[in-house]
């Protein structure tokens, strides 16, 4: 008699047992996703998501590679010679650049008497006009990663042309202390010092100058601290992967292609100065130990007088939002 084949046996559980799998590990996944969003760095991935991060970043890096860039180059035309030369070190280090690229932007600066008859005073003054466009898009970054209130008079032309002339002025500092510190051990150590100690002192600048005064000094100073360090951390690692960048772009593309390698380094340097503007005020706005470290003695944020900040978005943020927000998104619980 032939064997009669048999059905396969279905060997999942049936009924409550494989309705409790399922229980069980959807109650797992809702446990993981309430514990990571409890933590500080999903708050931070959230303001930055309220912050069109990804929006906000290509803003800022077109507008500082049209604008800021050529400013710079302008600006240190009319500069004595050694002032030149420490924009320059300042500048190059932090870009990474080396080989046909370097050589390209030191004969930029170099060519400062032609910079200068091309350009005139009132050239000049128009090109700081400009470049505060720059400066107002790295404005509203920082009033909206600290929830302030739209509508504020800000000012944005005089404040911009203001900070950009402090921005030449760190740039000169700083490029001045890499010259004319020497290559020893110590030397190195006191630069690296000497560095930190400038860049947070710049960034915590930035951040109360463009925020107009409104936030007290201590609550900034952990986004000055953590912005200084990722740029630190980014320009160390431009000197490594930028160089084979412009190599290969300028190969594939010309002079073309050194435009791109740039904006793609300030697009890395925009999210880093976003990462910053958003982590601060998460880390001071935390009820915890570190929030009361952060605040110092006072628990207010902001000055005597100011306008109080906007509530959080009464919902979720969610990825698209990294892009942009529509009207009805935006909209803020009382």
């Amino acid at each position: 008699m032939w064997p009669v084949d048999e059905p396969p046996v279905d060997e999942r559980p049936e009924g409550p047992a494989a309705t409790g799998l399922v229980a069980r590990a959807r109650q797992r996944f809702e446990w993981g996703r309430e514990l990571v969003q409890s933590t500080i760095l999903w708050r931070v991935w959230e303001r930055m998501l309220e912050t069109e991060f990804v929006d906000r970043s290509v803003a800022l890096a077109g507008k500082a590679f049209v604008s800021f860039f050529p400013l710079v180059i302008v600006v240190a035309a009319f500069l004595p010679e050694r002032m030149r030369a420490s924009v320059f070190a300042s500048l190059t280090s932090r870009l990474g650049l080396s080989g046909n690229a370097l050589d390209l932007t030191r004969s930029a600066f170099q060519s400062a008497d032609d910079i200068k008859k091309a350009t005139g005073i009132l050239g000049l003054v128009t090109t700081f006009f400009f470049a505060s466009s720059f400066t107002t898009a790295l404005q509203r970054v920082y009033l909206r990663a600290w929830r302030r209130p739209p509508g504020l008079k800000v000012g944005s032309y005089t404040r911009g042309l203001i900070w950009l002339v402090a921005l030449l002025g760190y740039m000169t500092a700083s490029g001045g202390i890499a010259r004319s510190l020497g290559r020893s051990a110590g030397g190195l150590s006191l630069l690296a010092v000497l560095f930190v100690a400038v860049s947070v002192g710049w960034w915590w600048f930035t951040a109360w100058y463009l925020l107009l005064g409104h936030v007290r000094w201590r609550p900034l100073l952990p986004t000055a601290v953590i912005t200084s360090v990722a740029m630190g951390v980014y320009a160390v690692s431009a000197s490594i992967w930028m160089p084979e960048v412009v190599k290969n772009n300028q190969n594939q593309f010309g002079f073309f292609g050194i435009a791109l390698a740039l904006v793609t380094w300030f697009s890395g340097a925009s999210v880093c100065i976003i990462v910053g503007a958003c982590a601060g005020p998460v880390l001071v706005e935390d009820r915890g130990v570190i929030g009361r470290i952060c605040r110092g003695r006072e628990d207010q944020l902001l000055v005597e007088g100011a306008l109080p900040s906007l509530d959080a978005p009464v919902r979720s943020a969610r990825l698209r939002d990294a892009f942009s927000y529509s009207d009805s998104d935006v909209a803020h619980g009382d």
